[in-house]
């Protein structure tokens, strides 16, 4: 393939009239697809429906220490499944709470508890005249939503295949006291795909904040989540790194099983130390008397253990699998070598994070939008949505029937095609 950028303006007029004609006929297929946000397929979910029938009103909902979980109370969840989250972010079942349904729930109120509250008896953000956090990028939109919500200043740190940029982050933490946090989505990060190395952790866990309540907010969604058997990323043990280094209550550690079980109905938890559970504890007592325990106890009889939940996983894998497959031959066969685009090949996870010429993201969303699909928005993956150079876009191919999927990438290359001329043509 001839490269684009190497075109003369003759062949990229050319070019452009053949795809714009192929857009029209895209449109007039009055396509209505989904490749917005990384939602399981109906297959994927098809996987738990077993755990419907699990629990009936024959059976005894009692917890391992003879607790009925159809009672209030008990705090941070039910032993069986603080070890089972516990497996599963692979720390110790003592520095786990398990909470509801979603952890984006528990990262807001976090949040919003340093913010009213402040941190193990830290003045509360409140009352100080700036609070930053620090945001990897391209980065989880809703990460960024909670922060700008309560009118936390973010600050971009660009990520690299090993991570966010270590030395800019040791510069903002270790000399500005207003930096309280950073988000981290460690394994198969959103959007790209990535998993810290192993020094990016050990650089992170030993950080020096000038902040006393500075924290790492490790959101480690994707955990299990990996697409193939024999290519699996490994990180570090986040709270084992932070020990050694002497900073045993820097990280609070997310995760749920979201993408596992059931959206919207699975099991959520946090893992972090002993004081700050301590803390977080004080505060949880005004919050709830307890979170849904016969969910959780459905959860640990369905999954058991890690190695069922590596087995669950295994059987999601096979759903997903082809379709990433699908959707990077599709960007390999049509624009490798084009010089207007690159993208991810991740591991694991639920993205693809795909980058066009600068200033094209937005182009390429709208005019895919006006044939009927549907992507996350340009600019999403960045503090207030706003990406500098409007290039980067979060590709989420699980949601759609393969049928639908191969639809959905051939009027996205189409698109990325013809913005791209547009976008070339305009600096000839």
């Amino acid at each position: 393939m001839k490269a684009y950028t190497e075109m003369s303006k003759e062949e990229l007029l050319t070019l452009k009239a053949e795809l714009e004609q192929k857009y029209q006929d895209a449109k007039a297929l009055n396509l209505a697809l989904d490749m917005s946000r990384g939602k399981p397929a109906a297959a994927q979910l098809d996987l738990s429906m077993p755990m419907m029938s699990i629990l009936d009103e024959k059976s005894v909902l009692k917890a391992e220490n003879g607790f009925d979980c159809r009672n209030y109370g008990v705090l941070d969840g039910i032993p069986e499944a603080k070890q089972l989250m516990a497996e599963m972010m692979g720390v110790k079942a003592e520095n786990v709470i398990v909470y509801g349904n979603s952890s984006l729930n528990i990262m807001y109120d976090t949040v919003a508890r340093s913010v009213v509250h402040g941190v193990c008896g830290s003045t509360p953000w409140c009352k100080l005249d700036k609070v930053k956090f620090l945001c990897p990028v391209p980065g989880y939109d809703r990460h960024f939503a909670i922060t700008e919500s309560f009118g936390i200043e973010m600050i971009n740190i660009p990520m690299s295949e090993d991570g966010p940029d270590m030395d800019l982050v040791e510069k903002y933490v270790n000399n500005d006291e207003a930096v309280k946090g950073i988000w981290c989505v460690p394994m198969y990060s959103n959007p790209q795909g990535v998993s810290y190395s192993d020094e990016t952790v050990r650089r992170l866990a030993a950080l020096k904040p000038a902040a006393k309540d500075f924290r790492l907010y490790w959101d480690n969604a994707y955990c299990v989540h990996h697409l193939y058997e024999d290519k699996q990323d490994v990180i570090l043990n986040i709270l084992d790194e932070c020990a050694k280094a002497g900073n045993p209550d820097m990280v609070y550690q997310f995760a749920s099983t979201s993408k596992v079980t059931f959206p919207g109905s699975g099991v959520a938890a946090m893992s972090t130390s002993e004081a700050n559970i301590a803390d977080i504890k004080k505060k949880m007592t005004v919050q709830t008397i307890g979170h849904d325990k016969i969910n959780q106890l459905r959860h640990v009889k369905f999954l058991k253990n890690i190695d069922g939940i590596k087995a669950h996983m295994s059987k999601q894998a096979a759903v997903i699998r082809p379709k990433f497959e699908a959707v990077l031959t599709k960007l390999e066969n049509e624009l490798a070598g084009s010089g207007i685009a690159t993208w991810t090949n991740p591991n694991g996870g639920y993205f693809v994070s795909f980058e066009t010429l600068d200033g094209c993201a937005k182009a390429v969303v709208q005019k895919c939008k006006e044939a009927g699909v549907v992507m996350t928005g340009a600019g999403a993956t960045f503090p207030y949505g706003k990406d500098p150079k409007d290039s980067n876009i979060r590709i989420a191919p699980t949601l759609p029937t393969p049928e639908e999927l191969s639809q959905a990438a051939d009027l996205f290359v189409l698109c990325v095609k013809l913005v791209s001329v547009e976008k070339l043509l305009e600096n000839k």
